[in-house]
């Protein structure tokens, strides 16, 4: 692995990105974390240890203000990414996206005696077993060491490919392969799926993702369903592909309440740390409702009511588990603070989405129907060239965030459907969409001729901005490469409400067909 760092698409000598935002909160504002590595490099924690030479009592209490009063900071996607070029020479580079699995595990896992699983969907027959967590104290908690042996089933790393494309120093771009680490956790195992909670940000974008189990085996895995917005997946792995084996050791996790947990509980983190494979982490919980704001230069994510914990949360852990002391799943890991604006390192501050605002949207997800994703000539196209409406346009100009139409081809599925060059696109059918990639990634899930809903925003003739939706028939990579080719973009009025800047912005972008 090579060197980490806590900043998002900030590139440094060791080729690693990283995650930027600040937070609303009025102690400080952190940044999210998805570091990533090249290929080649070694880890380590850099400088050694100094003694802390003595200061003066004034100095202290000036120290002591600025602790109290920090007002910015760092806080990083606790995910690992490793970037490899597809060039012929064996220069590295690095990309957004997390995953990279590892079966090394860093603590031995165990069967654990079968109950009923309480997150199963309604729409499938449950063959789930959730994880025991038998109170060998009689106290009414378990040790850390039993905590790991008895949830170690439940969990799993994730691992991704992606391609990246980026920009040379000599002009044009060059595609990378990218691959990166993150952590999931077992919801369900029923009779023809492995359901799996990671986060959205640890397969956003991916190509290829793969599942490693607690007995060291890994199978390939299908993303089911994202909310972007609350930045949580579904991962599923078919039951069929598992061997015997690997379905008598794993077992489905058991949902604590994260409402029932008070400030100074004891917690456990497991997650793939670093990649490197499953490792175990405890601390307590430092506060609650805490709300941080991510932005990777485009696009804002919120991110609010978030757990806070000094357990440690590194790159890697992203949607691994935050248990309680009864092996109770209480919070889904997502992301950790680094170093402050002014340069300040900042310990023992990692963040957990609470599993009682996570449960119902990770059911809803649970219960879609698994997409296969289609290559670039079998999925579907709109026959339109889009640009990113940001948190900055929308608050300049006063309009909705989304992806802005700049052109529409004639003749186009896009056009069939009504929509115009102008028109903000928020969702295809339940999925939102906020930027282009975005677009891009969730038209993967549908082939040519298929229909799909697509949700916008367009201005009225008073200039405010009126949501409707069409439902659109896609057409194929042939036909919106042939209408693209052509040059032949209707010229369709397309009414841009209230900034005359921002028609400038939609009638000169381009970008690819989409």
């Amino acid at each position: 692995m090579g060197d980490y760092n806590d900043n998002w698409y900030g590139q440094n000598g060791s080729g690693s990105d990283s995650y930027n935002y600040s937070s609303s909160d009025s102690n400080g504002s952190y940044s999210y974390n998805n570091s990533s590595s090249g290929s080649s490099g070694s880890s380590g924690n850099g400088g050694k240890n100094k003694k802390p030479k003595k200061k003066h009592y004034w100095a202290k209490i000036v120290a002591s203000a600025l602790v109290f009063g920090l007002i910015a900071g760092t806080t990083t996607y606790a995910v690992d990414t490793a970037a490899t070029k597809v060039s012929s020479d064996n220069s590295t580079a690095t990309a957004s996206t997390d995953n990279t699995a590892s079966t090394d595990n860093s603590v031995e896992s165990s069967s654990a005696t079968d109950s009923s699983d309480t997150t199963g969907s309604a729409d499938t027959t449950s063959v789930s077993t959730t994880t025991d967590t038998a109170d060998t104290n009689g106290d009414g908690e378990l040790t850390v060491a039993e905590v790991a042996e008895s949830t170690m089933p439940a969990m799993v790393t994730i691992s991704t490919m992606s391609v990246e494309e980026m920009q040379s120093y000599f002009g044009g771009s060059q595609e990378y392969q990218v691959e990166g680490a993150g952590s999931g956790v077992i919801l369900e195992i029923n009779d023809e799926e492995v359901l799996i909670a990671t986060n959205n940000h640890v397969v956003d974008g991916a190509d290829q993702v793969s599942v490693g189990f607690c007995d060291d085996s890994a199978y390939e895995a299908a993303i089911k369903a994202t909310d972007s917005d609350s930045d949580l997946a579904v991962v599923a792995v078919s039951t069929s592909d598992l061997s015997e084996s690997t379905l008598d050791q794993i077992k489905a996790i058991t949902i604590g309440d994260s409402d029932e947990m008070q400030l100074g509980d004891q917690v456990v983190a497991i997650g793939n740390a670093l990649g490197y494979g499953e490792s175990v982490t405890s601390g307590y919980i430092s506060a609650f409702d805490r709300t941080l704001e991510l932005s990777d230069g485009t696009t804002t994510y919120e991110a609010t009511d978030l757990i806070q914990t000094d357990a440690a949360i590194n790159p890697g852990n992203s949607g691994g588990a935050l248990l309680n002391m009864k092996g109770e799943l209480i919070g889904i890991n997502e992301a950790k603070s680094s170093t402050t604006s002014s340069g300040e390192t900042v310990d023992n501050m990692g963040y957990a989405i609470p599993i009682s605002k996570a449960q119902p949207i990770l059911e809803e997800l649970m219960n879609q129907e698994t997409r296969e994703k289609y290559s670039d000539e079998e999925r579907g196209y709109l026959g339109v060239t889009t640009t990113d409406v940001t948190s900055d346009y929308a608050e300049m100009y006063g309009i909705p965030e989304g992806v802005g139409i700049t052109s529409v081809s004639s003749g186009s599925a896009a056009e069939d459907a009504g929509l115009q060059r102008g028109d903000i696109i928020t969702a295809i059918g339940d999925t939102t969409v906020s930027t282009s990639d975005d677009l891009v990634s969730e038209l993967e899930y549908y082939q040519a001729g298929e229909q799909v809903t697509i949700t916008y925003q367009r201005a009225s003739d008073s200039g405010s901005y009126e949501e409707q939706t069409t439902t659109v028939t896609l057409e194929s990579y042939s036909d919106a490469q042939s209408n693209t080719s052509t040059g032949n973009n209707s010229q369709n009025s397309g009414n841009y409400g209230n900034g005359s800047l921002y028609q400038q912005i939609m009638g000169s972008a381009s970008g690819t067909i989409n």
